[in-house]
């Protein structure tokens, strides 16, 4: 690749010294034209890293194709260049065709490698946009300007960003509802049955904006107890209106989602949708930002409280910390009452199932510690963590007969559920039980494994009994704060005994030294790769653990495998480390 004197910005002189490679000195168009590079009047130009094979550029590529052609429109002077990352040439001109810019020769492999390693390219899609004739770097961070600010970022320089940046803190400041839902060329929303309602019938009303996903079990699980909030909260006359944000990239995705819900909507593909989504730097899903009669933000997110307190959370609208007291002190009431029953009988259904099929009454349950065990057989860490459940099961079982575990489980089918159930030695109930959602909802499971356990009186006594297990084994029963505190008393005693540095075969490079991390630290082992929790061996100059029990056995342990063949998880669901949890 043909180099240019540097400049003091570590780039070559000019977008023509940096696009040049050996003998070529052309672009190429996805008709297959050649274009010299010398030819190329625009300025910003930007170089744009992009594969087929890569699902956020795949995403991504449609937005900036349409603010390339936005801005073509508007007689801005524009120019991309496409650096592939394909693998072959057949994927490279089907990606190529639908892009009406230009792209480096895919055969000009060694350019293309050259490019990446000049701009410390390290993953994809990336934009660095540049100065045609200077060859100075505006932004090597281009993407994210392009999707949140489209046309508006143009020329892309460090400047305008500042300027946009600004203009966001001041609208900030100035919000209206009319700034939040409306642009310049339309000022309503819409109902599902296609009217258009003015904007400024919200202003002076409580308004919830609720992001949306056609779909996706949490937010339609949300917006489902949203609805009946929703209706109350109108009947009692209060001042309340919800707009859906939809972030669905399909009309008829958004009108299937849309149709079941009473309020009103951005309609779809409109910008501000895109927008809103910068603007309250939305993080996760479900989202309800709650705007004030004033059009100012009161709350980013209330979806947490609503989840938590579901339908009797209306009681606390508008969510003040006075309300929320109310919220607060209601749900520990409520839970000061909980029984066993209380949680596992519904109606008629008043009993769980043993190994042979049989329906035992919940009664029989009750007086004894009881896990609530949530997990399924398609969840990897779930299959690796059930032999050790087994083990300590067992244990605890042959010293306490007031002892039992409920299977809760996320199969999707009979057969995933019968198999994985005769693995287990404890009760269950059945797959397509109504009892699941409340008990899901009950204590907020987010993620598979879980393990709550309910003590004898039916109170909740732990809502991580699993971190315990993981822990202690069996010697965590019955997973009390009480049996906590002796437990740690008793690793407290016996670190007295333990030496306060020792060198490890397994962490040669420096000595490990014993640390107390409290009764709530806790870590991996970097030995036999179990959680660990008060004591450890640690060096703090390379993040390294050891149980006290891995530094000083003789051999190391490894956990347990379940060697079996892992199950692809399904829709909503990422498997990390030790735990399956909602996307």
């Amino acid at each position: 690749m043909a180099e240019a004197a540097p400049t003091t910005n570590g780039v070559g002189g000019g977008i023509g010294a940096i696009l040049a490679a050996g003998d070529r000195d052309f672009l190429v168009r996805n008709s297959g034209e050649q274009v010299k590079i010398s030819s190329i009047e625009a300025s910003p130009v930007a170089l744009y890293f992009s594969a087929s094979w890569c699902p956020p550029c795949r995403r991504f590529t449609p937005k900036l194709i349409e603010t390339y052609k936005e801005l073509a429109s508007e007689g801005k002077s524009f120019e991309v260049v496409f650096v592939s990352g394909d693998q072959n040439e057949e994927a490279f001109n089907e990606y190529f065709a639908k892009m009406p810019w230009l792209a480096v020769p895919f055969s000009d492999s060694e350019g293309r490698e050259g490019l990446n390693g000049r701009f410390k390219v390290n993953g994809i899609p990336n934009l660095v946009i540049l100065d045609a004739k200077t060859g100075e770097v505006y932004t090597d961070d281009g993407v994210p300007f392009v999707s949140e600010y489209g046309v508006e970022a143009y020329p892309f320089t460090p400047e305008r960003i500042i300027e946009l940046k600004e203009q966001e803190k001041a609208a900030k400041a100035n919000q209206t509802i009319q700034s939040v839902l409306g642009t310049s060329t339309r000022d309503y929303l819409i109902s599902n049955k296609g009217d258009k309602v003015p904007i400024s019938e919200l202003e002076g009303k409580y308004v919830g904006l609720c992001f949306l996903v056609n779909g996706y079990g949490p937010v339609d699980e949300f917006t489902d107890v949203l609805a009946k909030i929703y209706e109350k909260l109108k009947e009692v006359g209060e001042k309340f209106e919800v707009v859906a944000v939809s972030l669905d990239s399909d009309e008829s995705s958004f009108n299937e989602s849309f149709a079941k819900m009473p309020w009103l909507a951005i309609p779809q593909g409109d910008k501000m949708c895109e927008k809103l989504v910068s603007y309250f730097e939305l993080s996760s899903l479900p989202t309800l930002v709650l705007i004030g009669t004033d059009g100012k933000t009161l709350n980013t997110n209330v979806a947490d409280i609503i989840e938590e307190h579901g339908f009797e959370a209306w009681e606390g609208f508008p969510f003040s910390s006075e309300k929320l007291e109310i919220l607060a002190e209601k749900a520990k009431a409520k839970a000061a009452s909980q029984t066993l029953e209380s949680l596992l009988i519904s109606g008629d259904l008043d009993f769980v199932i043993g190994k042979d099929g049989a329906k035992v009454p919940v009664s029989e349950l009750v007086g004894k510690t009881v896990l609530l065990y949530f997990s399924a057989k398609w969840c990897g860490p779930c299959r690796a963590f059930l032999p050790t459940l087994v083990k300590e099961y067992n244990k605890i079982k042959e010293n306490n007969s007031d002892f039992e575990i409920v299977f809760i489980s996320s199969d999707r089918d009979q057969s995933s559920f019968d198999e994985f159930f005769s693995e287990m030695p404890w009760m269950a109930l059945p797959l397509e039980d109504e009892r699941k959602a409340f008990l899901k909802k009950t204590f907020r499971i987010r993620g598979i494994p879980s393990l709550v356990a309910i003590g004898p009186t039916g109170q909740t006594v732990s809502k991580d009994a699993k971190a315990q297990l993981m822990i202690h084994g069996a010697d965590a029963f019955p997973f009390t704060e009480e049996r906590l505190e002796e437990l740690q008393k008793e690793l407290d005693e016996m670190a007295k005994g333990w030496p306060e540095k020792l060198k490890h075969e397994l962490h040669e490079e420096h000595e490990l030294v014993l640390l107390r991390r409290g009764p709530r630290g806790t870590y991996g082992c970097d030995g036999c790769e179990e959680m660990g929790s008060s004591w450890s061996y640690r060096c703090d100059e390379c993040d390294f653990d050891l149980h006290p029990k891995c530094a000083l056995a003789k051999e190391e342990k490894k956990g347990e495998e379940d060697g079996k063949a892992a199950e692809e998880a399904p829709a909503g669901y990422v498997c990390e480390g030790d735990v399956c949890r909602k996307a």
